[in-house]
């Protein structure tokens, strides 16, 4: 994996790139946060998913920064035509989802984030997940560290004979109690899979499991932020994320400290059973 790339006569390295997403995200963050508890328009998507004029707002403040800045990555939006997404691959790419979580923000809550990322050749090497209501900013490089407003961020220390801390969807929530007994505290899943898995990287979650059919934007910075943090994220048999398949392709995943990888794929398991 190249640490540089030439960008219209300039050599771009990870770091250039990461000073480049988190001036992006941050700008994206505060535009966001101009229509957050504000009643923002809303309209229904696919799958009765909604999008708000929030996220188009920051979805235009994002590309604008970004592919303005680096004309020759290719871009890959949430809130881009799907037929879009797919129709160019090129060696970088950003993956953004300018809202991740945008139920959780049009009801008020606080548990949303800008998630922005650059692949590599299909992996990801710079990403950040900028949380502008609770003011964290998590991010990390291929070749770096990965951090929480500058300082380390590591996953839990916690050990598979522990009592773990695993934030759930409620379908499963339901049934863990049955499976797992007093081995688990299921927590309610953090409605942004981006900041829950962020949440995992910093240590304030033991893991969570992720239900099917998640996509690439919301997934990319917080994987790699996870990897840097020492932890993983795969599904029940071990694979890492497929960038660039399409949703239906991904089944369960769990996410957690790499060494408590074998204990969540088998509770992950007992769930599905």
């Amino acid at each position: 994996m190249r640490g540089t790339d030439v960008v219209h006569g300039f050599s771009a390295s990870l770091a250039d790139d990461l000073e480049l997403l988190r001036d992006a995200a941050l700008r994206a963050g505060d535009v966001a946060m101009g229509y957050f508890r504000k009643d923002p328009k809303v309209w229904y998507k696919h799958g009765n998913s909604p999008v708000s004029e929030a996220d188009y707002a920051a979805d235009r403040c994002l590309e604008e920064r970004l592919a303005g800045a680096r004309p020759d990555y290719g871009w890959v939006s949430e809130e881009m035509p799907a037929s879009e997404a797919v129709a160019e691959v090129r060696h970088r790419v950003f993956v953004v989802d300018p809202i991740d979580g945008t139920r959780a923000f049009l009801r008020g809550e606080d548990v949303w984030c800008v998630s922005v990322a650059v692949l590599e050749a299909g992996v990801p090497v710079a990403g950040i997940i900028h949380v502008p209501a609770r003011g964290e900013t998590f991010e990390a490089t291929a070749d770096g560290p990965a951090l929480l407003n500058g300082a380390s961020c590591l996953v839990s220390d916690a050990s598979s004979t522990a009592t773990l801390r695993l934030s759930l969807p409620d379908s499963m929530r339901k049934t863990i109690a049955r499976t797992e007994g007093k081995a688990v505290e299921a927590l309610a899943a953090v409605p942004s899979l981006a900041y829950r898995l962020a949440l995992v990287a910093s240590g304030r979650l033991d893991g969570t499991i992720v239900r099917p059919r998640a996509n690439d934007w919301d997934v990319a910075a917080a994987d790699l932020i996870l990897e840097r943090a020492g932890g993983r994220f795969e599904d029940v048999e071990g694979r890492r994320w497929r960038y660039g398949e399409d949703e239906a392709a991904h089944n369960v995943m769990v996410a957690g400290p790499l060494g408590l990888s074998p204990r969540l794929r088998d509770i992950a398991r007992g769930l599905a059973a």
